[in-house]
């Protein structure tokens, strides 16, 4: 039962990281924060070798800690191919976040409904082996009533967690479609 709760948690948690990288049209560190980037022999996030803040709500800045790893994350920026041309002025990259379109808009609304539905998924195959356990137990000899009783409790932190998916979706479709 606990173990099909913290599976049902790895859920929502794996959606709220996922739909943080979903874009607003408003600047945002975690738009780069999964970009590797060749570092002495080693793949390492951006985020590891400079400073990733938003100077406005528009514009990302990137400010690498050794000045030779400007060209590379700037590469880095641009095989990420996230539909933005990084600008390098020798001291710092911006990424100027260009205003999203109607158009791009429904799409991030419906990548992010395809999230929701992904950690939905996740819930009721965290129920599905809670409940096969349940019956198992009933099997050797678990009282049935008992089983029957875990079983609602099982449904319940389903629906909960249900819910919580379709509030964290229906937030972020809120901050896309404004403007």
């Amino acid at each position: 039962m606990m173990t099909a709760e913290e599976d049902m948690d790895k859920s929502i948690d794996h959606l709220k990281y996922e739909l943080s990288k979903v874009r607003t049209g408003k600047a945002s560190t975690s738009l780069v924060s999964d970009i590797l980037v060749s570092y002495y022999g080693s793949n390492t996030p951006i985020s590891q070798i400079a400073n990733v803040s938003t100077s406005d709500a528009r514009t990302i800045s990137i400010q690498p800690w050794e000045k030779p790893m400007l060209s590379v994350i700037e590469k880095a920026i641009f095989e990420a191919n996230l539909g933005i041309t990084p600008m390098n002025d020798g001291e710092h990259i911006r990424l100027a976040i260009p205003p999203l379109t109607e158009e791009r808009r429904r799409g991030l609304v419906k990548t992010s409904k395809k999230l929701g539905e992904d950690a939905k998924i996740g819930i009721r195959t965290a129920r599905h082996k809670a409940l096969d356990g349940i019956k198992k137990e009933v099997k050797n000899g678990y009282p049935e009533d008992a089983g029957k009783s875990r079983e609602n409790e099982v449904q319940d932190l389903v629906n909960k967690h249900s819910k919580n998916v379709d509030d964290l979706v229906a937030a972020k479709e809120k901050d896309v479609m404004t403007v």
